[in-house]
């Protein structure tokens, strides 16, 4: 399973980079300008650590998605069908790790699919796409 994952030992916490990764994210994937809407968040803590809000493809959202729009891909990556979403936010309020994202502008929420380009972004190296087993379930 493709996971992104973050070392914040590399990270300074977009003190540097203004954030190039999650300006990439939003442009590129999702076609916004405003790296606000992005799926990966980077932040400073302000007492010199930093933290991430981003997903872990744990899939814990696939059993509670009523519409079944939620469905892993090849890779084991947690995918949102749109066809299928009807906007209930069930996983939005669900994700203990607040990885889903909701735009105003749209009815189906978003979140990171490991796709890579904010590890071409990161000017520090601190991000990467790494394979894990994919996890079992945590609820049935």
């Amino acid at each position: 399973m493709r996971q992104l994952r973050i070392d914040l030992t590399k990270c300074n916490h977009g003190r540097d980079c203004a954030h190039e990764c999650e300006t990439a994210c939003a442009t590129k994937v999702f076609k916004v300008d405003d790296p606000k809407m992005a799926a990966l968040h980077i932040r400073d803590n302000g007492d010199g650590t930093g933290s991430t809000i981003l997903c872990d493809q744990c899939g814990d959202c696939v059993v509670v998605c009523p519409a079944e729009a939620l469905k892993r891909n090849k890779l084991g990556v947690v995918m949102i069908n749109k066809s299928l979403c009807v906007g209930c936010y069930m996983c939005i309020g669900f994700c203990e790790k607040d990885a889903f994202e909701r735009n105003p502008d749209w009815v189906e929420p978003y979140k990171c699919t490991s796709c890579g380009i904010c590890v071409k972004a990161c000017p520090h190296a601190a991000l990467e796409i790494v394979d894990v087993p994919e996890p079992a379930y945590r609820i049935v």
